[in-house]
């Protein structure tokens, strides 16, 4: 098998290749080969037999997709992207790398499909942003798609590129609709929800970190462990179970501000508490409130998808995988 990864510098690109590259198989059949890509060059893994090349592209460049997909990756994971915050602020890139990258790798596998059959699985990494205000609580499966941000509007057309390409049997698609992720490690991004992560793993190593929005924002969560299980699971589930409402709300965790500063309070204690520094931001708080506070995710649950059940199970992870045991 060989996988291509489009977005592999970033977070969760970074984790799932190693994780790919520790399990060595994929769906019970091996990975001979990985191709990471992203605008800048991305890390190769650690402990992988196979081969591994190391790209750097733009998606959205001409003629890049078509050049990615040459030597037929059997999976291709894309995850490249600008976050919510830079998207909102820069309309044109945001467009521009969301929506025009995405669908030029659609193009192009299509044109392969119909020059010699080539029909890969697809992942594609969307987003609760296609959901927008009023929302109910928890959010159904059949809830519409009204995005009130450039970021949700990008990611529900490319949804619906996703579903009509896989209808038409270019290719296998599933489209992984994921839970803002938390705890984030390394530096803040641009992204308008990375306070959640900043305010836990910031104070969990002694330093000071912003809150912009008041304790009772509710909003819905998982971890970067789960979200690379997401993404896996994405790549070996049989599609014809899914049937062909291809874009999934995955599981995750609902909580508040102050639920998650509790679970902080709880593994750190109160002089962990005392570094978030409580500045207001109206910008964010608009953007908060359009934001999902939670969903019922019974179609992904049912299909074996799994995530934390508390957000002590969050930072337990992140203490876990990041920390590795300096809090002892």
């Amino acid at each position: 098998m060989d996988i291509l990864i489009i977005g592999a510098a970033g977070m969760v690109g970074r984790k799932l290749a190693q994780r790919l590259a520790k399990d060595g198989t994929l769906d019970n059949r091996q990975i001979e080969s990985m191709t990471l890509v992203d605008v800048v060059t991305p890390k190769r893994p650690q402990g992988f037999a196979g081969k591994v090349t190391l790209e750097t592209a733009d998606l959205s460049a001409a003629g890049e997709a078509t050049r990615l997909i040459t030597e037929r990756p059997d999976v291709i994971f894309h995850l490249a992207a600008i976050v919510s915050g830079e998207a909102e602020l820069d309309f044109d890139k945001g467009y521009r790398i969301n929506l025009d990258g995405t669908r030029f790798l659609f193009d192009a596998i299509r044109l392969a499909h119909g020059e010699d059959g080539y029909k890969p699985r697809v992942v594609f990494t969307s987003s609760i942003a296609v959901f927008g205000a009023p929302l109910p609580h928890p959010i159904p499966d059949e809830f519409h798609t009204t995005p009130l941000t450039s970021y949700g509007t990008q990611k529900a057309i490319c949804e619906l590129l996703l579903s009509d390409f896989s209808r038409r049997g270019f290719f296998e698609g599933i489209g992984i609709r994921l839970p803002t992720i938390c705890i984030r490690p390394g530096k803040p991004n641009k992204a308008a929800s990375g306070f959640f992560s900043n305010i836990l793993r910031e104070p969990l190593v002694g330093q000071e970190a912003v809150l912009p929005v008041p304790d009772d924002v509710r909003h819905w969560h998982a971890s970067p462990r789960s979200a690379v299980g997401f993404l896996i699971h994405g790549a070996t589930i049989d599609v014809e179970k899914v049937g062909p409402r291809r874009n999934l709300s995955m599981p995750g965790l609902s909580a508040t501000v102050g639920e998650q500063i509790e679970a902080l309070r709880r593994a750190a204690g109160e002089k962990a508490v005392a570094l978030i520094r409580r500045e207001p931001d109206e910008m964010i708080m608009r953007m908060c409130a359009g934001w999902a506070p939670g969903f019922e995710a019974k179609r992904a649950t049912a299909l074996g998808f799994t995530a934390e059940k508390s957000f002590d199970d969050i930072v337990r992870v992140h203490i876990e995988d990041e920390l590795e045991g300096s809090l002892s």
